[in-house]
């Protein structure tokens, strides 16, 4: 008996997979390319596809698969050791080995009965160097260079084998959207096999009641049907540019944002790396600093740490608050600030009373004041934009961030003026950009003294006597 609320049932119920998930599987193209929604089971089905062509008698190639992290890596060959099972074939798991001993590469590795291997890595391109057989490179656009990978990736098919790509889309400008483009707009100079599946496809084609089946009994989304699980999924999105991007493969446009995808992407830290500290866990390699961007009624409270070790700064905490009473964010707040070796505040309205209380209980010389103004927005904003472009910066890898630093564009206004801006929304104005922006102006602070705030030139700053690394403040007098 099937279980949920989904009108719209597969063409074969009883299937091992969907319309589109066949379409994928069946096509044999040399190259071939899905831009996909998340979470609608192409990984799975690639695995599938993977096993019967390296299991089979007379199979020639190996397969090398490239995930976004370890753990993906590893959930890759957990499906292929599952489909070998189920289609009752010999396969022994070799576990991880190293594949290139002086790059210290490794992959995790299953051997089948035909004498072939499936070998899963991690996102490091110079991995599929020197390789021949068959590519799998799931999760393309997040990878820190798409096309880095590409171009080492694709020279290992030259005898035989395939090149397939997965991915949801990362902005407009990623090299992944550039494929996608060539095909549509420019003659398909490769000879790409494109496929295409929003979440409203894959609900077409009877997603949902695949779902509903493989969910327990009482999980709230056996009562929903097609329509209100799409409302489902888009309410639960940081954004609408995330849902257009992460469901309806619409790449968000890098023409308007001022930081694109790729440049947050290349700085986020691995989806299961842990990045951070506790007030009463291990004692910081490097200094301290903070960022706090006060919020009002609608807006949050961030505050955001980082550690410098060497010249790179590492997020070890975001604190977003929201509806909390002065004295009951300070509770969270004040035992952080007193662990810094330095603080930048924002210093606007209602945080001019909480940058005179710090400095009265933290101490005049570790709290810095920002009056945020077009101009100093504009002089916080580039090393922001500076420190992630000379790969100096490390931030969690959180939807929520992702779109708070997306957020932000950049105008010129008739005047000839730069100004920041954000639209407000549900999840601040944001505050996690300006509270970041904060830290690491907080962070090129390592002498005290009064701070003079300049705009910065267009021109990528070095570090003299009197400048700070990022370019942002000018330094007059010493403690």
């Amino acid at each position: 008996m099937s279980k949920g609320n989904a009108k719209i049932t597969p063409a074969n119920p009883g299937g091992l997979f969907l319309p589109y998930q066949e379409r994928w599987i069946l096509d044999r193209s040399r190259l071939k390319l899905m831009e996909k929604a998340r979470q609608i089971g192409l990984s799975w089905s690639t695995s599938y596809a993977c096993v019967e062509r390296t299991a089979e008698a007379g199979a020639r190639h190996d397969q090398w698969v490239s995930s976004r992290d370890d753990l993906q890596a590893r959930l890759f060959v957990e499906d292929c050791k599952m489909w070998g099972k189920v289609l009752q074939l010999a396969a022994e798991d070799l576990g991880e080995r190293v594949i290139d001993e002086e790059k210290k590469i490794s992959a995790y590795v299953l051997h089948f009965s035909s004498g072939k291997r499936i070998h899963s890595m991690s996102s490091n391109p110079d991995a599929q160097a020197g390789k021949r057989g068959g590519r799998v490179l799931d999760e393309f656009a997040l990878h820190p260079d798409p096309r880095k990978l590409w171009s080492i990736a694709y020279p290992g098919i030259t005898w035989g084998g395939s090149l397939e790509v997965i991915s949801t889309h990362r902005g407009s400008a990623n090299f992944f959207n550039g494929l996608v483009r060539e095909v549509k707009e420019h003659g398909n100079p490769k000879n790409i096999s494109l496929h295409r599946v929003t979440l409203e496809d894959a609900l077409t084609d009877g997603f949902l009641y695949k779902l509903q089946q493989s969910l327990p009994a009482d999980d709230e989304i056996q009562g929903m049907d097609e329509a209100t699980y799409f409302d489902f999924v888009k309410s639960g999105c940081a954004d609408e540019e995330s849902f257009q991007q992460e469901y309806m493969c619409n790449p968000a446009d890098d023409a308007t944002a001022f930081l694109e995808y790729d440049l947050i992407a290349a700085c986020e830290y691995g989806a299961t790396e842990n990045w951070r500290m506790s007030l009463d866990g291990r004692r910081p390699e490097g200094p301290l600093y903070a960022g706090l961007d006060i919020g009002r009624k609608k807006d949050l409270t961030v505050l955001w740490v980082l550690e410098k070790l060497g010249d790179v700064l590492y997020t070890r905490e975001v604190i977003a608050l929201r509806n909390m009473s002065k004295p009951d964010q300070e509770k969270v707040l004040w035992p952080w600030l007193a662990r810094m070796n330095r603080a930048c505040l924002d210093y606007t309205g209602l945080g001019i009373g909480w940058g005179d209380d710090a400095k009265k209980k933290i101490g005049e010389y570790r709290i810095e004041t920002v009056t945020f103004t077009p101009h100093v927005k504009e002089a916080l904003a580039y090393p922001v934009r500076g420190t992630m472009e000379d790969r100096r910066l490390r931030i969690p890898y959180d939807p929520r961030i992702r779109a708070d630093l997306r957020s932000v564009t950049k105008e010129t206004t008739a005047a000839g003026n730069i100004r920041f801006t954000a639209e407000r929304s549900e999840d601040g104005h944001a505050d996690r950009f300006w509270a970041l922006a904060l830290a690491i102006s907080a962070a090129g602070t390592d002498i005290g003294g009064p701070v003079e705030y300049q705009a910065v030139s267009r021109r990528r700053f070095s570090t003299t006597s009197d400048q700070s690394p990022t370019g942002v403040y000018r330094q007059r007098g010493a403690y």
